[in-house]
């Protein structure tokens, strides 16, 4: 605990009770079975109990584990256990009171120590977190392995990671192959336990002991590629990654009444950018450090996305004319005058009512060159506003959406499916944007496709411009269409399927 505290989050920027239970119940649906409840400390909420509860009545939910302080167990645990709770975490950095004092800030050291063995009484196993500093309590990690000799715990020791505010210091990691050798020097026979593929602990134990070891190699050896974990921030931020500096907002997208479909588009996008190694750096050796400074811990995708309109952008464009697509009736429709001008030439929107319902679809693309230096940040997902491609993804989607509000004469139909797509071409310092959208209606959605290219092009000038202004964007495009009357057409970068 910092010696000035820590800035408490407004109530109203805080998931409500309601809200934290329609996330949940939505993660659950799409194959989530764990849910862990963490700090802050979950057990000053109000409505602990309650929430337990209700995520206990979800029937695919196999594990309810609660992250604590230990501080409320031995007033709470008996009521938490009734409601569900059968996974428990302890985190307790010291055996020693007065140290406990100096790291926490308070009193308490005992009441966690009662926590604990009434969680032994209650039939848990529960697992105590130790984040080891060298100079602060790594002289304690043979009295930790000591304390699992008469009761049935799992001590694991976690490498200390940075984090905004820790006051990181890469000398302090004790990294996990020294606690090893230190462990084994006094216990030849410590020896590793299996694990479980998403495991984030390795586990030991000194045979004869009741309780086990676990160690959290964060920083020396990375365990992201079998990593299937997701947070859930208080605020309602979303992190695919611990160590992430990209967040979406779910909280604004339920305020702003999003639909469910674009809440699932929103999570799968962002857990599809989730990286094969943390901040997208790894360690191959024990000595290495991470730091990370000057980084933004949040943006909120969907205030820039949806609740900003994407910006009142006004598109304008011509249709380029296939030779393959003049048939009698494009020919006699385009002598006739322009398709969005009355016979006065004022502008009018179609009408298409009379239309026939078909399949439409459409296919666009557009570019945006970066320059190196923008380029090698987007790679190292290093901008300060965030993770620029799933934003300029999720842009685009929301663009095509609301076309209909952008393109003055524009129809308002719905979108069956709309793909975007955000590729960085790191050797030509560039981001190719491309999209693929679909209904099924009385009018094609070609505009829709090209908005979504062009809006992502634009969002990802946005996210990048505090490095570089010197970006072009180009090349937007029809790339195909099919369905309607017109007839299909293909641009000379797509082979047609039918010739």
């Amino acid at each position: 605990m910092p010696a000035d505290g820590v800035q408490l989050t407004p109530k109203n920027n805080l998931l409500t009770t309601k809200e934290i239970l329609q996330l949940a119940e939505l993660f659950v649906r799409q194959g989530v079975n764990k849910v862990r409840l963490t700090g802050g400390e979950p057990t000053v909420h109000r409505d602990i109990v309650h929430i337990v509860e209700s995520l206990h009545k979800l029937k695919k939910l196999d594990t309810i584990a609660i992250t604590t302080n230990g501080l409320m167990l031995t007033r709470q645990l008996v009521e938490l256990q009734k409601a569900g709770v059968n996974l428990l975490n302890i985190s307790l950095d010291t055996l020693k009171p007065e140290r406990f004092e100096q790291i926490t800030r308070r009193k308490g050291w005992q009441r966690v120590i009662a926590g604990i063995d009434l969680a032994v009484q209650l039939g848990y196993t529960p697992k105590v977190n130790v984040v080891v500093m060298r100079g602060l309590n790594d002289d304690e990690i043979l009295d930790f392995v000591q304390f699992t000799a008469d009761r049935p715990i799992d001590v694991r020791f976690i490498e200390y990671m940075p984090f905004t505010g820790n006051k990181w210091d890469g000398n302090k990691m004790v990294p996990f192959r020294e606690m090893l050798e230190r462990i084994q020097t006094v216990y030849p026979g410590f020896h590793a336990l299996a694990n479980k593929p998403n495991d984030t602990s390795k586990a030991y134990k000194v045979p004869g002991h009741k309780g086990q070891i676990g160690f959290i190699t964060s920083m020396s050896n990375h365990f992201c590629g079998t990593c299937n974990r997701i947070r859930l921030m208080a605020d309602g931020s979303l992190k695919v990654c611990l160590f992430g500096n990209t967040e979406i907002s779910l909280r604004d997208a339920l305020r702003n009444n999003c639909s469910e479909d674009d809440l699932l588009n929103m999570i799968g996008a962002a857990v599809r950018r989730k990286k094969r190694q943390h901040a997208g750096r790894y360690f191959t050796d024990e000595t290495s450090t991470l730091i990370l400074s000057g980084q933004e811990n949040s943006v909120n995708l969907y205030n820039k996305a949806y609740v900003q309109n994407l910006h009142p952008y006004t598109l304008y464009g011509g249709f380029l004319l296939n030779k393959t697509l003049e048939n009698k009736k494009l020919i006699r429709q385009m002598s006739t005058g322009l398709t969005h001008v009355d016979n006065e030439g004022k502008a009018s929107m179609v009408n298409v009512g009379k239309k026939a319902i078909s399949e439409r679809t459409a296919e666009a693309t557009a570019t945006i060159q970066v320059g190196k230096e923008v380029a090698k940040l987007i790679a190292d997902n290093n901008i300060k506003k965030g993770d620029v491609l799933t934003v300029a993804q999720l842009a685009g989607v929301l663009a095509a959406k609301r076309t209909w509000e952008l393109v003055p004469l524009c129809h308002n139909i719905t979108l069956a499916h709309v793909d975007v797509r955000a590729r960085l071409d790191q050797s030509a310092s560039a981001v190719v944007l491309t999209s693929s959208v679909t209904c099924v209606n009385q009018t094609g959605v070609e505009i829709e496709a090209l908005t979504a290219v062009t809006v992502a092009a634009l969002t990802v000038y946005d996210m990048c411009k505090a490095v570089s202004r010197d970006m072009v964007i180009s090349d937007i495009r029809l790339l195909s269409k099919t369905g309607g009357t017109r007839g299909d057409y293909y641009s000379k970068l797509v082979q047609n399927p039918n010739s």
